[in-house]
């Protein structure tokens, strides 16, 4: 090649390759009025969420992984040296209640389904947690049409008609509270993929849509502004958070969005679910990331449960917990977990949020009622005596007795935020005590493998909040069970009755709860046996139950 004047040789010109534009593309089925919630500019915005805020879930993810692994190899979690300056400094305060959410005393939760949706505003509780985490299993018909659900009932359009019997018509459901609840809307957790949903970056690499980013984005772009219309506004709970790093995430995504919005910043309002062990060792460094768009904490009692069983499944036996019924909220660790929770709410002007008895009444059954009703009063007048300014119910029937526990503490006052809980000192060490002093039964071994399998077979059906036994599960409980079966096995445990808890011995109980269900023609009973096995009797132990069985199970590509 021949120089040119400069000394340089020449260059060929060539057409610069197109940077791809992020964009979200749709994998699943389009049912009836899927195309009123997957619009153009909805998508757009998933798009911009998961470009700008994509890789950083990827970190977060990263970081959870090393966490565990440091704590399973004997690195205790504890109060970050590096966050002192947060906990020290006594000015700040967060955004505290915003419209709608200034009484908080009695929550209902449930799945966002047309008729469970119905049920709640109907209800009479002060707040609803329209729950697409989980009580919803994550099937595309699920997660969109809760979508609609959401959008319907915001702006009074929902009535449901349930199937017909043969002795006529099916039973028409509407809204006919003159005051519904407030909506607080529960995306899934940071670690759930939407795979129904595909984003190519800039870079063009395509990958899994994020759950989280899903659910909060269809929610949001759909109804932050109808919902301040009416005097709320965009309201969230944020599930799973392991770190203050994990609450900033979302801080930067509520920025973000309520700019992309135009609307003022701080609109959005975010209840932190307190639920995972090292969650418990920063709440107030939770709190001051989600300041501006802070309203609360909530003591997410199973799934605290269960990561604390996570956690410390390796660490020996005296991690090992019994029965999970004796894994009450007074127990030392449960005990100073929620001590703790209230003292730092009440510090920072956030409200304290209280968990949810699983008991449930039995219409059919009094003396099964009468004892739902006695338990949530005693675990309600505890929680109201404690401090937390309300609490969850998962039943309608149940708020009754809910909020006259609360309203005998409160009264005329909408909270009690003004108490703040100088009495309490909680230490690194109490938050780790985990002494119970109760075995382990065969009735209770029985009991986590039955549970694990009759729930999982109808999360795969399509059902994410499941009566069982006279109690509320959930994928949270269903945690529980398979967790402290695995734990068991893996610490060699023994049963009061002296039988020893191995592999075989939880196989042989598989067979006895396939051989007490009730099977039908289409039940998922087998595929809830074979996904318990991989969970609990495996070598290996899955960080949620849930993540292999979306992708096997649930997953449905056009």
């Amino acid at each position: 090649m021949t120089p040119t004047a400069t000394g340089l040789a020449p260059t060929t010109s060539a057409t610069p390759t197109p940077t791809p534009t992020p964009a979200i593309e749709i994998r699943g089925r389009l049912g009836e009025r899927y195309d009123e919630i997957l619009t153009p500019e909805a998508l757009a915005f998933l798009a911009e969420l998961h470009q700008r805020f994509g890789r950083r879930r990827h970190d977060r993810l990263a970081d959870r992984l090393r966490r565990r692994f440091e704590i399973g190899n004997g690195h205790d979690p504890r109060f970050r040296d590096d966050t002192a300056h947060i906990r020290e400094d006594t000015q700040w305060r967060v955004a505290g209640a915003g419209p709608g959410l200034e009484d908080r005393r009695v929550e209902i939760t449930g799945p966002t389904d047309p008729k469970m949706t119905i049920n709640a505003l109907n209800s009479g509780a002060k707040v609803w947690l329209a729950d697409q985490e989980d009580a919803t299993s994550p099937t595309w018909k699920n997660v969109i049409e809760g979508q609609l659900s959401l959008r319907d009932a915001i702006r009074g359009e929902l009535s449901y008609t349930g199937p017909a019997t043969e002795t006529g018509p099916g039973r028409r459901y509407e809204v006919t509270a003159e005051r519904t609840p407030t909506i607080v809307m529960r995306p899934r957790g940071w670690h759930l993929p939407e795979q129904h949903m595909q984003f190519t970056d800039h870079a063009g690499r395509t990958m899994s849509a994020s759950g989280s980013l899903v659910d909060f984005g269809l929610y949001f772009f759909h109804n932050a502004q109808r919902l301040i219309d009416d005097g709320a506004g965009p309201y969230f709970y944020l599930a799973k958070l392991e770190s203050s790093e994990e609450a900033k995430l979302w801080d930067d995504v509520f920025t973000f969005s309520e700019d992309y919005a135009g609307i003022p910043h701080g609109t959005v309002r975010a209840t932190v679910l307190i639920e995972t062990l090292p969650a418990a060792f920063e709440m107030e460094e939770i709190l001051y990331e989600l300041r501006d768009h802070c309203s609360g904490l909530n003591a997410g009692r199973w799934d605290y449960i269960f990561s604390m069983i996570k956690n410390y499944r390796g660490r020996g036996a005296r991690f090992v917990l019994p029965d999970r019924s004796q894994v009450t909220m007074t127990v030392p660790f449960m005990r100073a977990y929620t001590e703790l929770l209230v003292k730092t709410c009440h510090r920072r002007g956030a409200f304290a949020i209280g968990g949810m008895s699983a008991f449930i009444p039995n219409r059919r059954d009094p003396d099964v009622t009468r004892q739902a009703f006695e338990k949530v009063a005693a675990d309600k007048k505890r929680e109201a005596g404690d401090g937390f300014d309300g609490t969850w119910v998962a039943h309608p029937d149940l708020i009754p007795t809910a909020l006259a526990e609360f309203d005998a503490v409160l009264g005329d006052r909408p909270n009690q935020i003004g108490r703040r809980r100088d009495d309490v000192t909680v230490t690194a060490a109490q938050l780790l005590d985990v002494h119970i002093g109760r075995p382990v039964t065969e009735e209770g071994v029985h009991g986590n493998v039955s549970v694990a399998i009759r729930y999982i077979e109808a999360w795969l059906r399509g059902l994410g909040a499941v009566a069982l036994d006279n109690l509320m599960e959930d994928a949270a409980t269903a945690e529980i069970s398979r967790s402290q079966v695995w734990q068991w096995i893996h610490q060699d445990q023994v049963t009061e009755a002296g039988t020893r808890i191995t592999r075989e011995y939880v196989q042989s109980l598989v067979e006895t709860v396939l051989g007490e269900v009730t099977r039908t023609p289409g039940d998922r009973f087998d595929d809830a046996a074979e996904i318990f096995a991989e969970v609990a009797l495996r070598d290996d132990f899955p960080a949620f139950l849930t993540t292999s069985a979306y992708s096997r199970f649930l997953v449905e590509i056009d």
